[in-house]
């Protein structure tokens, strides 16, 4: 029999007398006390149906209650050992949940077995009906629970005079999450929400109460039930909805003029519970969320647990959230490399928080320069490398090439260099879909990082794999659309958008690290992952969605051309690649063309020579040679 998973008894007795202790304790005693009292209730109660004479009185009466009295103390002795066992004692009453209840019915199932043993070996002598046990286990299951599942109710309702300044919230989603919620509305009158019931719309909800609230109907009829019963917030507790389904609930509750809110998405939920602090304004991600991903946990562990972890560029908006993402899978070591003090520092701080137990270094260096990346190579044998490091802003690489060269390209050369010097049996690259048909000098500085990891690939030793996973936007991110727009909301407007026909992909950060790490756990070596980003947005529409969600009144969006650089429609695939599906989903395997290293290295360093004569002229020429799918023409 295995131990059950609750918290372990105090080694050593408490004094009743010492601190906060005392009280919890005394809670466990009177518990304790109660089951041990309920306990010998159900057997009374048991042989009083089965045998009433051997407690009222009768021919024999004597002998019969020494009998009676013998079987209480042995039931009650047994379920004293199992509620010790069991840790029935140190349940939270007020929170009873059904995982709790479970464990109680395996005691009592345990009691019951063991009264029966009891009823077969002593029948003679405690002349114990063998019926006893059997209605003992019935009856003290329900009296056992039934107090837990009263304290709970109790805990949980709210007098009516404590309501009559709360606001009156509808809940949009009738699963787990929203049931959760309204739990902890009713546990916290202090909030002053008051839930009336919820929408949702899976049919066999309808008509249906979940925590004593109406269902009311489906989703489309918010707007009356809004009216009917006098609502004043609307709260989406839909945590993997997706972002139309979250677009429709806002616009039917701006329609019906009542403000709204929402729980996290499951990307922010690491735990089980949902609490009212999580409750937060709906925001731009949960209108372009999609579905979540499902993730391979067990593969992505495989490669990540006990591993000596290294993450470049760690104190940017993607390499940071990487660094957080890994950590549920148990590395034995990361590694933060980045040049900006600031952001490493940050992380660092972050980490310590999240995982006081996992050792971590953090380093200034830059990717650029190949002493000092040799140098943390050697000294910290990072096992798996995520590089995350490069410039991404478009405009700023336009007018400062030598700095994409320096960084993206010849940063990642670096990178993949010492990997293979230093046996990394993983190395995944960030890359873009401005990689794709490049028509800036960033995306053809991220297309070269491509190649040269594949170049890489084509080196490395059995059991090694490097990869690039190729993704769009991120919204939040540095180089994200968004803050822009609410810098420009906040000033008073207008809010600039290049062309009216301008679209890109996006995810959030969250779910671009989570597809980074499961393409690594997919680690074809050589291949170019490509994460499917989903249908692509008007940038025209996410400007007037900033703009709704910030309440914001009579802000004009105007054009200001396309710049230098930029694409109007971003692509994933050149057209002579093609994808091959892989084991996930939402993950692609590009069909590449070969690479041959030695050709790289002979490109690679007339882009270095020129990069660092500050040559921009020498530089877009190159490119333009070396990408010839160069959609539109020169980079120049």
């Amino acid at each position: 029999m295995s131990q059950p998973t609750s918290s372990p008894a105090p080694s050593q007795p408490l004094d009743p007398n010492q601190g906060p202790n005392a009280a919890v304790r005394s809670h466990q005693i009177q518990k304790f006390a109660i089951d041990l009292g309920l306990w010998t209730l159900a057997a009374a109660l048991a042989y009083l149906y089965r045998k009433p004479s051997a407690l009222t009185g009768g021919l024999g009466a004597t002998a019969l209650s020494a009998g009676v009295l013998a079987y209480f103390l042995l039931s009650a002795l047994i379920m004293a050992a199992l509620s010790s066992y069991y840790g029935l004692y140190r349940q939270t009453w007020r929170r009873i949940g059904v995982p709790d209840l479970l464990l109680l019915l395996r005691a009592v199932l345990l009691a019951t077995v063991l009264g029966l043993a009891a009823a077969f070996l002593l029948h003679g002598i405690l002349d114990l009906p063998r019926s006893v046990p059997l209605l003992t286990g019935g009856l003290g299951l329900l009296l056992l629970g039934g107090v837990r599942l009263l304290a709970r109710v109790l805990h949980e309702r709210v007098p009516l005079e404590q309501r009559t300044d709360q606001r009156r919230v509808l809940i949009v989603g009738a699963g787990e999450a929203g049931t959760l919620i309204v739990r902890e509305m009713l546990r916290h009158p202090k909030s002053k929400l008051h839930p009336v019931g919820f929408v949702d719309d899976a049919p066999d909800k309808r008509g249906t109460r979940l925590v004593g609230l109406p269902v009311f109907g489906p989703v489309s009829t918010l707007p009356d039930v809004v009216r009917r019963e006098g609502v004043e917030e609307v709260l989406i507790a839909v945590p993997s909805a997706a972002g139309t389904f979250v677009r429709r609930v806002v616009d039917l509750a701006k329609d019906t003029g009542v403000s709204y809110r929402i729980i996290p998405g499951v990307f922010e939920i690491l735990s089980g519970n949902v609490t009212l602090g999580q409750i937060r304004d709906v925001n731009l991600e949960d209108l372009l969320r999609r579905p979540a991903v499902q993730l391979n946990t067990a593969e992505i562990a495989g490669y990540l647990r006990g591993r000596t972890v290294l993450v470049t560029g760690a104190g940017g908006s993607i390499g940071s959230e990487i660094v957080r993402q890994i950590l549920p899978f148990g590395p034995a070591r990361v590694i933060l490399l980045g040049r900006g003090e600031g952001s490493i520092f940050a992380i660092q701080q972050e980490l310590r928080r999240l995982a006081p137990e996992l050792p971590q270094l953090a380093l200034i260096g830059d990717v650029r320069d190949a002493e000092r990346v040799e140098q943390v190579f050697r000294e910290t044998r990072p096992q798996v490398v995520f590089h995350a490091a490069a410039h991404k802003h478009v405009p700023l690489m336009e007018a400062a090439p030598s700095e994409a060269i320096l960084n993206n390209v010849i940063g990642t050369r670096n990178v993949v260099d010492m990997s293979l010097k230093y046996g990394v049996e993983r190395l995944v690259n960030i890359s873009t879909d401005k990689a794709v048909n490049p028509t800036s000098v960033m995306g053809a500085s991220k297309r070269m990082a491509e190649k040269t990891v594949s170049a890489g690939a084509a080196r490395a030793a059995a059991g090694q794999a490097f990869v690039s996973v190729r993704f769009g936007n991120v919204l939040g991110s540095r180089g994200s659309v968004v803050p822009t727009f609410m810098r420009q909301i906040r000033q008073g407007g207008p809010v600039t958008v290049t062309h009216p026909e301008m679209t890109r992909y996006f995810m959030t950060i969250p779910e671009a690290a989570r597809l980074v790490l499961q393409a690594g756990g997919l680690a074809e070596n050589g291949k170019v992952y490509v994460l499917n980003m989903g249908e692509p947005v008007n940038i025209s529409d996410l400007a007037r969605d900033v703009i709704r969600l910030s309440g914001a009144q009579d802000i004009e969006v105007v054009y200001s051309g396309v710049r230098p650089g930029e694409k109007l429609y971003e692509e994933l695939l050149t057209s002579s690649e093609g994808t091959d599906a892989t084991t996930h989903s939402e993950i692609f395997s590009a069909r590449l063309e070969r690479v041959d290293p030695e050709t790289l290295d002979r490109d690679i360093a007339g882009l270095e020579a020129a990069a660092r004569a500050g040559d921009s002229q020498h530089i877009r020429a190159e490119l333009n040679r070396i990408i010839p799918e160069n959609k539109f023409g020169s980079l120049g």
